[in-house]
């Protein structure tokens, strides 16, 4: 790995691996989480995607590729992808969620054969973006902010169990065999939502975001976690209120299906604390796979890639059971 000298701050804050490993998740919590989002979970079933398919005229590394869009809460009109064997049986479906950068495409590396897989963008961002929410990172993650009911990342979350249920209604017969995979901003929602989504049957989160966020308020960062907080100097006992409820961390106690982590040493924009301490709050069955660093450019990055992969496909092989 290059030289810290390019940050003002170390980015493992002087974590070890075994450190890492013991950071305990948050013990306080509001009283009505598990109420306030079994509530918003509950409301969600009562909606239908409305679901519209656009097939692209060409096919790429054996995949059909779709234009997709579904009807999320709030009438939030969510658009993404959705990839298709060429051919074989659909036996799997997957639900991709992407980090703060967006997306712009479907990821086609992904090694799972005889899979349906549904990449959403969350709403406000890339293809699900609104003249009302800003796409940038800084202003995103603060839309709402001031609101338990209204913050941004609630209806994020809700976005993952609309496609649950678009995947669905377009694939019945996949229910019991439905993955989730996120990637920092993607994994801590995932978390959020997978603590009450039970129609998932397994998960991966890759360099989550949203663990412990009254410790990740402490520690220096970059991006969006940054404006979380500057804006927390300004509006402290709110913030804190608010966040409490969107705290990954928090949520990962109660996942009770068997999940995949992989969580960096090194992460100048999500601190590793953070994201241990989900990893760490889950009670089930899980594995981990300890990355040298999550957002910055590393040597073994490209071989640490392809090792993830194999064992993703290992641990969703599973979903054919």
């Amino acid at each position: 790995m290059d030289s810290f000298n390019q940050y003002d701050f170390d980015p493992t804050y002087g974590y070890s691996l075994a450190q890492l490993l013991a950071v305990v998740p948050p013990t306080k919590e509001p009283a009505d989480f598990d109420r306030f989002w079994q509530t918003r979970y509950q409301k969600m079933l009562d909606l239908q995607p409305q679901i519209r398919l656009k097939e692209s005229p060409q096919t790429i590394a054996d995949w059909r590729a779709f234009e997709i869009s579904y009807v999320s809460t709030d009438e939030f009109l969510i658009r993404g992808w959705l990839l298709l064997p060429c051919s074989g049986i659909i036996e799997r479906g997957f639900i991709i969620g992407h980090g703060y950068g967006g997306r712009d495409a479907p990821d086609f590396h992904l090694p799972f054969k005889n899979s349906a897989l549904l990449f959403p963008c969350f709403r406000g961002l890339s293809r699900s973006s609104r003249p009302d929410i800003s796409t940038e990172p800084y202003w995103h993650i603060r839309h709402h902010l001031d609101s338990v009911d209204n913050y941004i990342l609630g209806g994020c979350v809700e976005d993952v169990w609309m496609a649950t249920s678009a995947l669905l209604k377009l694939y019945p017969h996949l229910a019991g065999h439905l993955g989730y995979l996120g990637i920092s901003f993607g994994g801590g929602i995932g978390a959020l939502a997978l603590a009450f989504e039970k129609r998932i049957a397994r998960g991966h989160l890759n360099i989550p975001t949203f663990g412990h966020q009254l410790l990740r308020l402490r520690l220096k960062t970059l991006g969006s976690g940054n404006s979380v907080q500057q804006f927390y100097l300004c509006h402290k006992k709110n913030t804190i209120k608010v966040l409490r409820y969107y705290d990954a961390a928090i949520a990962a106690k109660r996942i009770t299906v068997p999940m995949h982590c992989a969580c960096a040493k090194f992460d100048p924009y999500v601190a590793p604390p953070g994201q241990f301490a989900i990893f760490n709050a889950l009670a089930g069955e899980k594995r981990l796979y300890v990355r040298d660093a999550g957002h910055h450019w590393y040597p073994q990055e490209q071989k640490q890639e392809q090792e993830l992969l194999a064992e993703l496909d290992s641990f969703f092989k599973l979903l054919n059971q």
